[in-house]
């Protein structure tokens, strides 16, 4: 009877795994009308355990299929990607060893991603890098790190404490460089947070809007009179091509009738353009200059709050490393705005790709710009 059981389970699998073998089933689905009722329980056991056997195999055989799949097709552009991106990423090389000797340069999210990769080119050049992060153990991590790649002939690292979430450690830390730094010749604003969950900054402003946008006004406003005194200096902010999907909502701009997490990245990124282009009416004849760029794709941690489905997993890193940039080229255009003579002088712009790019209208409404300007300085106390 053991024999009968097992070749009824064969047949069911066979049927389940293609279309054939019909009457085959209808035969054996007789026979089990004359099993005793142990046996036919016997068989129930017997082919559940079989069923999920099966299934969990053919769920792990396509999953393994499409992997392999992906690796085969994507390897031939892995390899041409990597000898194209090779020589994009030697580009901050082309700039001469001590370019930025004596200069001191402020990175606001310097511990990780584009920014940890900003600030170790910086090195490289002997600028005096000042390293504004959240977390201290991670930045001292992330400059040991910086340093010991930086080679012999290197400038000096500085970490300290900033915390965009919170416009007190914002005016903490501006007080700290004021009071510590004789100059400051280079501020970049990059740090940021991207579609995370709804969450409130110390001020109870949504998260996104506060850290992207508001942190970073504030900050730029209180070192403005130093990045005057040492002009000719620049400021350079890290925007992000989402700012396409987004708007000012003006109604609603701390997003307190209606969340959505997409819309508020882009209405930061966009806020970070508009930014730029007032400031950058506000600094005319200052000698202090204001851009934007958007680095594209980069494989960092700005992603982390996405949740990714665990078999999806392993074809999405392949395609971020066929297609995303390092962190070290999203770091060429913040690099390049920050040291090049090639923008000397050049302000209220915004690139790409070391290249001057088209904006659409929105990020370039004066009046927008303008609006939102006097509506962040009442939001971060600056207004009297």
């Amino acid at each position: 009877m053991n024999v009968l059981l097992n070749e009824i389970i064969v047949i069911r699998l066979c049927c389940i795994s293609c279309n054939k073998s019909e009457g085959l089933n209808r035969q054996y689905q007789k026979e089990e009308m004359y099993l005793k009722p142990k046996e036919r329980n016997a068989f129930w056991v017997m082919w559940s355990a079989a069923f999920t056997r099966t299934l969990l195999f053919n769920t792990a055989l396509m999953s393994a299929a499409v992997i392999l799949a992906a690796v085969l097709g994507g390897g031939f552009l892995l390899i041409a990607r990597r000898i194209f991106s090779r020589r994009k990423a030697l580009r901050s090389l082309s700039y001469p060893a001590s370019l930025m000797r004596g200069k001191t340069v402020i990175v606001t999210g310097a511990n990780c991603g584009i920014g940890k990769a900003t600030a170790a080119e910086l090195l490289k050049l002997q600028a005096r890098v000042i390293m504004a992060c959240r977390d201290r153990q991670r930045a001292e991590e992330a400059a040991q790190d910086i340093k010991n790649q930086a080679g012999a002939n290197q400038g000096e690292v500085v970490i300290k404490h900033l915390d965009l979430a919170s416009l007190q450690s914002v005016r903490s830390f501006c007080e700290e460089v004021i009071r510590e730094e004789p100059r400051i010749d280079v501020l970049i604003n990059n740090a940021g947070l991207y579609q995370c969950p709804y969450s409130r900054t110390e001020e109870g402003y949504e998260m996104q809007l506060g850290v992207n946008h508001l942190g970073h006004f504030l900050l730029t406003n209180l070192l403005l009179d130093l990045l005057k005194q040492s002009a000719p200096s620049r400021i350079v902010m890290v925007s992000s091509k989402l700012y396409k999907y987004g708007s000012i909502n003006f109604e609603d701009l701390n997003s307190e009738q209606n969340y959505n997490k997409s819309f508020c990245y882009s209405q930061s990124k966009l806020a970070n353009l508009l930014f730029t282009r007032e400031l950058a009416h506000r600094l005319d004849g200052t000698g202090v200059t204001v851009n934007a760029l958007t680095p594209g794709i980069v494989r960092t941690r700005l992603g982390r709050h996405i949740n990714i489905p665990l078999l999806i997993k392993p074809l999405f890193l392949l395609v971020s490393w066929l297609f995303f940039k390092s962190p070290l080229e999203g770091a060429q255009t913040p690099l390049y705005l920050a040291c090049s003579p090639e923008v000397e002088g050049v302000s209220g712009k915004c690139f790409t790709n070391c290249e001057e790019e088209q904006l659409l209208s929105k990020a370039t409404d004066d009046n927008t710009a303008k609006r939102l300007w006097d509506l962040s300085e009442n939001m971060v106390g600056l207004r009297r």
